[in-house]
């Protein structure tokens, strides 16, 4: 840039020189066109003169161009003079400029050097007393974390001391437990022969069994519980002791409850042997006086005119059944009375829908249907979960879980048998199958069931309810099994269809066994139940519609059974009815219901004259079983 700054101040004077030397341009056009009109002018006049000024024209013309670059050349010669001075000039300008930076240059990195080398050595005093105040906290934490290690160190030793006392209390706890649930299973083991005793069919162990087996459940389950969160703990020991205490008096209670049922069936077996010696001693009288008419042995048989009154034995058995099923109430008050608790109203109805589903779902269409119905039932009264409406039901999930389910399954029962079987009645059957196999495993549910039973039928005692002083008519109405709703008293024909389909399934209980369960042991409520009714029911003054419907009903239903089990004594009572009870029907019955005891004496008559019963419509052949 130097080199151009200085190159162009020069070189414009030079310009200007140029200009002022060098003939104008227009002059010399002017000139030679003088020339060239002087020359047309003289061509005219003189041709030879005219091209010796041509020649003398080119000659000018040449010499002044040779002259013209030889002035060119000089200027140029001394251009390139000028130009060399001045990059002489610039080179020397320059070379002085760099030393004089190099010398700055130098001096600036001089100091520079001198800064950074002071701060280099004021910073490593300063960190050398950094590094000597970390050296001294080191040494205090050093202190302090040794301290700390030493404490934690004594702590940890005192922990695991007293996890080792810990864990072997709590593997003491652990040992006392099992040997408390060993106690328990054993304790158990003595219930169960108990609870399937064969000399005592009569006496119901079941809640014995039923209870001990619930608290070995929920023992285990403490067990198990504790087992998976590590060690148990005292309170856990204490309730296992208090369950031990429990079993134990469980099993006191059951072995005073046995030693009375033994003591009372050896009074029995001695009575019924004397009784069997009486009905020997009956025998060899009978076929003394063969000649005997036997209306007049039945005459001599049973007493003169009919009782008002059931007798007094069954009606403690009515007392006992009736106080059973107010204790089952008041045993799961606490879900009979939720309204207030929502977890427990929600487990209330998932029972009441696992017990009474099923029950609905008892039909004739196939075996295999109706045993899954019976499995359903069984799981549950027995603990077992079972499945309702896409739910997981226990009646574990609440203290009172099982006395709901026994109590509310019986009532579905005997619902069942007032609706659906008082209108069709070969459903009998398959409910009454289910039901004495729940029977026998879960005796409780059957007595549960005669107490709503006797209480919806009172004629399934038998047991016609006398009039109390002071009882309102609608009150009376209800205690003879009649429906009464604001008053209004339900019809004849209705009350007697509900009678019907209960006589008719009690009848069908009686004869039926589930095919699956332990067929050599008792019937939990067998044939000489309804050997026993049959008896009292001839032994009651009659009632005007009600006596013949369910004698009818009655046996159409069991009385194969009863003849093929009782031979001639059940065609003798036949021929009582005949001759005897018929006619005490027929005196109490107005002309308008005469059609039930019309049907009645129609089939007494007709098996009668051919000696034999007929099987009942729908009952269930072991064929049905095999679908």
């Amino acid at each position: 840039m130097r080199e151009n700054q200085n190159h162009h101040p020069s070189a414009e004077p030079q310009n200007i020189t140029t200009n002022a030397t060098l003939p104008n341009p227009v002059t010399v056009r002017q000139k030679e066109n003088n020339h060239l009109s002087l020359l047309e002018i003289n061509q005219e006049g003189t041709p030879a003169a005219l091209s010796s000024k041509l020649a003398k024209v080119e000659a000018c013309i040449r010499m002044y161009e040779e002259m013209h670059r030889l002035k060119a050349r000089e200027r140029l010669r001394q251009r390139q003079e000028e130009l060399e001075q001045m990059v002489r000039a610039a080179y020397a300008q320059a070379s002085q400029q760099l030393k004089h930076f190099d010398e700055l240059r130098e001096l600036k990195r001089h100091q520079e050097f001198q800064e950074l080398q002071e701060v280099m050595e004021k910073s490593s005093k300063e960190a050398q007393r950094q590094q000597e105040k970390l050296k001294e906290e080191h040494r205090h934490r050093a202190k302090i974390l040794h301290l700390k290690l030493r404490e934690a160190e004594q702590q940890r030793q005192r922990q695991e001391e007293l996890e080792l006392l810990r864990k072997k209390e709590g593997q003491e706890r652990l040992r006392r437990l099992y040997s408390i649930q060993e106690e328990l299973l054993q304790l158990n083991q003595q219930i169960g022969p108990s609870y399937g005793h064969k000399d005592l069919p009569r006496v119901d162990l079941s809640a014995y069994s039923n209870r001990g087996n619930q608290i070995c459940r929920l023992v285990s389950e403490l067990i198990r519980s504790t087992s998976q969160r590590g060690f148990p703990a005292q309170a856990d020991v204490a309730s296992t002791e208090r369950a031990l205490q429990e079993m134990r008096g469980l099993i006191a209670s059951m072995q005073q409850e046995i030693a009375a049922a033994l003591e009372e069936k050896k009074r029995k077996d001695e009575e019924e042997k004397k009784q069997k010696q009486k009905d020997l001693e009956k025998r060899e009288q009978m076929k003394s006086q063969a000649s005997v008419p036997l209306q007049q042995w039945w005459g001599k048989q049973r007493k003169e005119g009919l009782q008002v009154e059931t007798e007094e034995s069954i009606m403690q058995w009515y007392q006992q059944l009736q106080d059973a099923a107010q204790q089952c109430v008041a045993a799961f008050s606490e879900i009979g009375n939720c309204k207030g608790n929502a977890e427990v109203k929600k487990i209330k109805t998932n029972l009441q829908k696992a017990a009474t589903i099923p029950v609905s779902q008892i039909s004739s269409i196939s075996g295999s249907k109706l045993r899954e119905v019976f499995d359903k039932i069984n799981n549950l009264l027995s603990g077992k979960p079972v499945q309702t409406e896409g739910q997981t039901v226990l009646v574990t999930q609440h203290p009172q879980g099982l006395e709901f389910v026994c109590y509310k399954l019986a009532e579905k029962f005997v619902r069942h048998g007032e609706g659906e079987v008082s209108f069709h009645h070969e459903s009998a059957f398959p409910i009454a199958v289910v039901l004495s196999g729940i029977w026998e495993l879960h005796p409780r549910v059957g007595d549960i069931f005669l107490a709503h039973l006797h209480k919806k039928c009172p004629y399934s005692v038998p047991f016609y309810p006398a009039r109390k002083e002071g009882t309102s008519m609608e009150e009376y109405q209800k205690t003879l099994g009649y429906e009464v709703h604001d008053s209004n008293v339900e019809e004849q024909d209705h009350f007697l269809k509900r009678m019907s389909g209960m006589i008719r399934l009690y009848a069908a209980i009686i004869q039926l066994r589930w095919p699956y369960g332990n067929q050599h042991g008792a019937h939990p409520h067998g044939l000489s139940y309804g050997w026993r009714w049959l008896a009292q029911m001839l032994n009651l003054e009659p009632l005007a519609d009600v006596t013949a419907v369910l004698l009818l009903d009655f046996l159409e239903v069991c009385g194969n059974a009863l003849m093929r089990h009782y031979g001639i004594q059940f065609w003798k009572t036949m021929l009582f009815i005949q001759k005897s009870y018929i006619p005490r029907i027929e005196a109490v019955t107005s002309s308008g219901q005469m059609g039930c005891l019309s049907r009645l004496k129609n089939f007494v008559q007709r098996c009668l004259q051919v000696q034999e019963m007929p099987l009942p419509k729908g009952i269930l052949t072991p064929s049905f079983w095999r679908t």
